[in-house]
């Protein structure tokens, strides 16, 4: 019985295309193979299309499926920062300043804003849309939002462009006045 279930188990492994023959061996066993044997008569054999099915799907598995095609579509129509000025520096000698975030719809639950400033999150994520920007040098540089879902992004807003004029500590409006000399008082 353990010759005969190897040899079909061995069958459903060949290609669907290979020819299958059976024949009854020296010892009386019952043989399949792909190749016919010399100096034995063999049948061809003809096997059913195979049975299959697929995998089951779990509710874990409609939820994943969902959550990706809702997430295809943008989940918020309108995501912008407002706040940073199109065409002028902004002028801050500690390099700190506040913009705030558009957002429609709402924010939803277990999404979090965080800032993108030159390409790299900046910041801790909050649920809040005032946030501060604090110490950034002199320069131009580019800040975008990004809607988070973990450490996932979700969706980004466009990156702004902007400049921050802060006074260098070359600068002479920085140096010390110097007290003016005292005059001399004249002699008596």
């Amino acid at each position: 019985m353990r010759p005969l279930l190897a040899c079909l188990l061995l069958t459903l492994a060949l290609p669907a295309s290979a020819q299958i023959y059976k024949y009854i061996d020296a010892n009386g066993n019952t043989v399949f193979t792909n190749q016919p044997p010399d100096g034995s008569a063999a049948e061809s054999v003809t096997l059913p299309p195979t049975n299959t099915m697929q995998a089951p799907t779990t509710a874990s598995d409609n939820q994943g499926s969902e959550t990706e095609s809702s997430e295809a579509q943008a989940p918020y129509n309108l995501l912008r920062l407002i706040g940073i000025p199109d065409e002028e520096a902004i002028r801050s000698n500690n390099g700190s300043f506040i913009v705030s975030v558009e957002i429609q719809p709402r924010l939803q639950p277990g999404h979090l804003l965080r800032l993108i400033l030159d390409g790299q999150p900046y910041g801790q994520a909050s649920n809040v849309t005032s946030l501060q920007v604090t110490e950034i040098g002199r320069g131009e540089h580019s800040l975008a939002v990004a809607v988070m879902q973990g450490e996932r992004i979700i969706q980004q807003s466009p990156s702004e462009a902007f400049s921050v004029q802060r006074i260098s500590v070359n600068s002479p409006a920085r140096q010390p006045a110097t007290p003016p000399k005292p005059t001399p008082k004249p002699a008596n």
